[in-house]
């Protein structure tokens, strides 16, 4: 686990651009924080993370959880992904995304994901995607 947290970051650039870590990986689940940093602020009077940046965490926990259900590195890619933003997230607290990878078919991965601030019965925002395997 200590191997591929670091190679994490080092591997998709723009999940280094926003700090994400992974935390923790499962069979089937991915864990993935996202530091809070001014530069992601959408709102400076409020100081609440943009939306987008919830996005791209949710979508790199997804990817994440796909790749540990396969138990292989594979190229995928977003189909869809709906997010549900159930609340503005707090300034200052980072944010902790846990992805479920809960089917794989030859070709397509179907995956659900919250996030929260610390208590996951107060997620910040829900998601289900599916992904794609592109073969070669």
């Amino acid at each position: 686990m200590a191997h591929l947290a670091v190679m994490y970051g080092e591997a998709v650039p723009h999940n280094h651009a926003l700090g994400l870590r992974l935390v923790d990986v499962g069979a089937t689940d991915a864990t993935v924080v996202m530091p809070y940093a001014d530069v992601l602020v959408g709102n400076p009077e409020t100081g609440v993370v943009a939306g987008g940046a919830v996005t791209t965490l949710i979508d790199a926990t997804c990817g994440t959880a796909v790749l540990t259900r396969m138990n292989a590195f594979a190229l995928i890619a977003t189909l869809d992904l709906r997010i549900d933003y159930l609340r503005p997230a707090r300034p200052g607290l980072e944010l902790t995304a846990h992805a479920e990878c809960y089917k794989v078919t030859r070709l397509i991965a179907f995956v659900r994901a919250l996030v929260h601030q610390g208590d996951p019965a107060l997620p910040v925002a829900s998601s289900q995607g599916t992904f794609m395997r592109v073969e070669d």
